[in-house]
């Protein structure tokens, strides 16, 4: 299906550049997390800007909570924090834990 990581990243970022609607943004998820990697930065902000453009805050938020289940380590959590805040700054978007939940 997929040759290399680089592929499986292009597909799933123009995916997600494409969403225009709930249902699409979660499947799209779902498909992504499910294989045995842990989805590119540029994949989560693709997702995270989809989320925003369609009004779905709750998805965008539970993009970092795969991300954290995903992770081997919590060091790679924060990696994909601190290279996604940017990101996060512009849209508005917080963790579950910075939320207070």
């Amino acid at each position: 299906m997929f040759g290399t990581y680089e592929e499986f990243t292009n597909r799933y970022v123009k995916f997600f550049e494409n969403v225009d609607e709930q249902f699409e943004l979660q499947r799209g998820l779902n498909n992504c997390f499910a294989y045995d990697l842990v989805p590119d930065v540029a994949i989560c902000e693709a997702a995270l800007r989809a989320a925003r453009r369609i009004d779905d805050y709750a998805t965008a938020v539970r993009v970092f909570e795969a991300l954290k289940i995903k992770v081997d380590k919590k060091s790679q959590y924060q990696d994909y924090l601190q290279a996604l805040r940017p990101v996060m700054e512009e849209l508005g978007v917080e963790t579950k834990e910075e939320l207070g939940l």
